[in-house]
């Protein structure tokens, strides 16, 4: 085992090289992996296959030798107002507004797995230089089969929340979470005996309540197949009725259990350029996007702009679907010229070879027309 120093050392080192916080834990079984598994079985993960994988259910099959996991959390927030601090104007689209979408915080900047492993594996290799002696050492960047959110608790980073994300009291949770999975056995963060931090959601229900698909189906336990967010990025065929109207002006994940919750309300702001708003010449951009444009992006279109973007994950026929959802949801002004374009627009998506966008964009047509 090595010692408490050198894993002091390992989290300064993060820390110098912009994560937030940084811990270790010891790569073995938590009672939470348990209850991950018991959630699989509920069928609460949807379409998402790779949930499945056994290793994030038994972490110890990762590795062949006793190991440990450095867990490294990344702030994305910036300055910008929360979705539910700007939906109401938004949505005044009675006077004439143009119609705008919401896309989750975390995808307006560069893709947050590209900055995390820059930085990561920026870590991975002072691991290397520091001991010397043979080690296995692989950096995740949300991208690996290991629940984060789990040995980040047990790092000593935060609680797992109502909402079932990592809360920080100090950080709220609008950061990322990189594992760095080693054959190291680093000393843990939290000494023998000594307890994660504790539960201090109290008695709120603030983000159970404010969901508008009820997708916290009770605290701590979320039904993804109701979740916004696996509605627009996951899901891949059409959004089931039911949820249609609920996902409002959403097109690409969701913000509302942070956006609510208050562990957030002063959440510090980032200082990494790589997660502001992109942009472009012509005018658009990621925050509060033109609705308009979204749904009028040809493929070609879609992968130039979204190349180096989080988005790229829901493809062309995906996003074009949050679009022509979102504008059903618009209370446009009809007859006006904004109308009558958007119709145009909806119109000729229905004549798309993609059924899933043609179907989509003759569900908005009936709403506005």
């Amino acid at each position: 085992m090595r010692t408490a120093e050198e894993t002091a050392w390992i989290v300064e080192r993060a820390r110098e090289l912009g994560f937030a916080q940084c811990g270790v834990a010891p790569l073995q079984k938590f009672a939470e992996h348990e209850a991950f598994a018991g959630w699989l079985a509920r069928g609460f993960a949807g379409e998402m296959a790779y949930l499945t994988d056994v290793r994030r259910s038994h972490p110890e099959k990762m590795l062949d030798v006793a190991g440990s996991v450095i867990v490294c959390a990344l702030n994305y927030n910036t300055a910008h107002p929360y979705s539910t601090e700007v939906a109401q104007g938004a949505a005044a689209n009675g006077k004439g507004e143009a119609p705008r979408g919401w896309i989750s915080r975390y995808a307006w900047g560069r893709d947050y797995h590209e900055v995390m492993w820059e930085r990561l594996n920026a870590l991975v290799k002072l691991l290397t230089e520091r001991f010397e002696d043979t080690h296995f050492a692989r950096a995740y960047a949300d991208t690996g089969p290991v629940a984060e959110r789990i040995f980040a608790k047990y790092a000593g980073l935060g609680w797992i929340g109502k909402n079932t994300l990592l809360l920080n009291e100090k950080l709220g949770s609008w950061f990322f979470l990189g594992v760095i999975v080693t054959s190291l056995e680093l000393a843990p963060s939290l000494a023998a005996g000594e307890m994660p931090p504790p539960d201090l959601c109290g008695n709120c229900r603030q983000c159970l309540d404010a969901c508008p698909t009820q997708a916290l189906i009770e605290p701590y336990v979320m039904d993804a197949r109701r979740c916004i967010s696996y509605l627009t990025i996951e899901l891949r065929g059409g959004i089931p009725l039911e949820f249609r109207e609920a996902m409002g002006r959403h097109v690409y994940g969701c913000d509302i259990c942070q956006d609510v919750c208050p562990y957030n309300r002063e959440a510090p702001v980032t200082e990494t350029a790589d997660f502001a708003p992109c942009s472009w010449p012509q005018g658009e951009g990621l925050f509060e996007p033109s609705l308009e444009w979204l749904a009028g992006l040809s493929e070609g279109e879609f992968r130039e702009k979204f190349r180096g973007s989080a988005m790229k994950r829901t493809k062309w026929r995906g996003l074009v679907r949050n679009a022509c959802m979102a504008l059903g949801n618009a209370k446009l002004r009809r007859g006006s010229a904004q109308h009558e374009r958007i119709v145009r627009l909806l119109e000729s998506l229905t004549n798309s070879a993609d059924l899933t966008v043609a179907e989509s964009a003759q569900w908005a047509l009936s709403r506005i027309k």
